[in-house]
């Protein structure tokens, strides 16, 4: 059967699972295997229905005219990268897709990138042209000016153009919407115009793996490419690790994807997308080849993290209560098995056995293995997230991010101001019916607690998006969130009484009957200095009547933070603590005396 191995790549939100799904669902061959048919097929992860977002790439295979289309659904976000770069050394061409009113978004500059470099023939699709505001013509003129400013060839730059409407199911080669009858252009467009895989019929096995799952009766199972050779259940192989080192093993299980299934295969072909069991330490990034004549293929490079985090035992007063995993050893544990299937991540060990530092590729990327740990039902703490400085030719040098904003342009004045504070440099800027489009370059520790400051500011109505750009000399120490907390002074539940005094100082976090503990933070201070505030105060009753007694006094809804709200809200001197339930902010030292004994150097 002949082959074409493709994945879809886009910006956050610009429709690519969407496009899947109908792609899925107007396949001949889903059809018939597939009963009750949901929305979103390919977000199978919990997470990923809960955010919106594609996190981890997957694998599904239709049937078209006879022949076998491979399809890789990958990951948006820059954060993710360590997935998108994988997946371009799986497949022959990729599905751009573009949103008709917003054009290329910067993360369509990385993904589309990382395509050009593998050099994949790329078919461009300008989705969502159903909407009221769509400009199909702009979007497809930005898409080719991108094109050229990432030195793509002049065969790529001669890319073919679908038009679609993804959640109606509809594509087609001009932008009419009421010309278009199905999926169907964009189907014959995979065929004709991306190649079928280069197979070297000469060369033995070669196999190299690009994504791990784990399966209750099979073990761990590596998902690939074969490039040459093929694979049957129950031979011998040879797989040569990232050290080099070969070793011998058998498969217990090789399966094709068909549809979003894995079926037993008898034999495998060549430039096919496999599943493979049977080793048990396999990692990705490791060839599969003949064990009598090995033959390694190159590695994956994958660009390295930017930002840290510590992972700490929870031991705070309520630790242990909420969290079915608390211990060191289950911590430990669980982030190795996170290294198995994310080559991007880093975890290092620290002189405390009770703290890792875990590197990433963004906060969004560490944020998500916090969100993947606390739904397992892990009990922990997380500092302040830190960018990883190098150190070049005797100077110290850090991350710079390319930040794209869209804002309306009455807030242009506001957003500038801040992004200067952060020492953010203004690129480019132009205003269009009303909405500002500006682009800076800025340390990535500027970024850092900026998102909510953005989002207030702007009255929510600003969209940011950055993307790292390189490494630069140390652009000097600035303070990129400056703030102050309402820390709980006593341990117990919360009153009303006590919350409305300290109401009065800033914005509160919780409501009335939240346990806390000493040391908890509670709130923000309208100020940039830390007050300890006792929100556990009870009202005195006696039996003289006040002059206000007869007015009522309300307390405001308090302000509910999500993981990346606090991580970003916290200092240097402060924690969050994370457990299936609840999501709390602490200072690093509980009682006020340590506190200030640790600000004097005494502990």
């Amino acid at each position: 059967m002949e082959l074409r191995n493709i994945a879809i790549i886009a910006h956050v939100d610009h429709g690519k699972t969407t496009l899947v799904d109908a792609l899925l669902k107007q396949s001949a061959s889903f059809k018939q295997k597939s009963g009750a048919i949901n929305e979103l097929i390919m977000d199978t992860n919990e997470l990923e229905r809960e955010r919106g977002i594609t996190i981890f790439s997957k694998n599904a295979a239709i049937i078209y005219n006879d022949i076998k289309i491979n399809i890789v659904d990958t990951p948006g976000h820059a954060d993710f990268g360590g997935e998108v770069e994988r997946i371009m050394r799986m497949v022959d061409g990729a599905l751009l897709l573009v949103d008709a009113k917003e054009g290329p978004m910067p993360q369509t500059k990385f993904v589309l990138k990382k395509a050009i470099q593998a050099g994949l023939k790329i078919i461009v699709v300008i989705n969502k042209i159903d909407k009221p505001d769509a400009r199909p013509m702009w979007a497809l003129e930005r898409t080719f000016d991108l094109f050229v400013d990432l030195g793509a060839s002049e065969e790529q730059a001669d890319f073919p153009v679908i038009y679609a409407s993804g959640v109606n199911g509809k594509a087609g080669y001009n932008h009419n919407l009421s010309e278009m009858k199905n999926i169907s252009p964009l189907f014959d467009a995979i065929i004709k115009y991306i190649p079928p895989p280069k197979v070297d019929l000469s060369k033995p096995l070669q196999m190299l793996t690009f994504s791990l799952l784990q399966d209750n009766f099979k073990g761990k199972i590596a998902v690939g490419r074969i490039y040459s050779g093929t694979l049957k259940k129950g031979m011998e192989v040879g797989y040569i690790n990232r050290a080099g080192a070969l070793k011998k093993a058998y498969l217990s299980s090789v399966m094709a994807f068909d549809g979003l299934n894995r079926v037993e295969t008898e034999v495998s072909t060549p430039g096919d997308i496999v599943a493979i069991a049977g080793i048990p330490d396999i990692s990705i990034g490791e060839t599969i080849t003949d064990f009598n004549n090995p033959q390694p293929l190159p590695p994956i490079s994958i660009d390295e993290p930017t930002v840290k985090i510590n992972f700490l035992v929870n031991d705070s007063p309520f630790a242990g209560k909420e969290g079915t995993y608390s211990t060191s050893i289950n911590l430990r544990d669980r982030l190795k098995r996170e290294l198995d299937t994310d080559v991007a991540l880093r975890v290092e060990s620290t002189d405390s056995p009770d703290r890792w530092i875990v590197s990433g590729r963004g906060e969004l990327h560490l944020s998500i293995l916090i969100e993947k740990m606390r739904h397992e039902g892990y009990e922990f703490q997380v500092s302040r997230p830190q960018v990883i400085l190098h150190e070049t030719d005797g100077k110290k040098t850090e991350p710079i991010e390319r930040l794209s904003i869209e804002v309306p342009e009455t807030y242009t004045g506001t957003v500038i101001e801040q992004v200067g504070s952060r020492k953010g440099l203004m690129v480019d800027m132009r205003v269009d019916k009303g909405t500002a489009y500006l682009e800076f370059l800025i340390p990535t520790r500027g970024l850092i607690g900026f998102r909510n400051q953005f989002m207030t500011s702007t009255k929510g109505l600003g969209i940011m998006n950055s993307i790292f750009e390189k490494y630069e000399d140390y652009k000097g120490d600035f303070d990129s969130n400056p703030h102050g907390s309402l820390v709980a002074s006593e341990t117990g539940a919360t009153r009303t009484y006590g919350l409305l005094n300290a109401e009065g100082r800033g914005e509160l976090f919780v409501g009335p009957g939240v346990k806390v503990y000493e040391g908890m933070i509670v709130g923000q201070n309208a100020k940039t200095n830390d007050i300890r505030v006792n929100v556990c105060k009870e009202k005195q009753l006696s039996n003289m009547r006040a002059k206000s007694d007869g007015a009522m006094e309300f307390l405001k809804v308090p302000r509910t933070l999500t993981l990346e709200e606090a991580i970003e809200f916290i200092g240097n001197d402060e924690l969050v603590e994370i457990t299936p339930q609840s999501i709390r902010l602490r200072k690093l030292w509980l009682k006020e005396g340590d506190e200030n004994r640790s600000k004097r150097g005494l502990l």
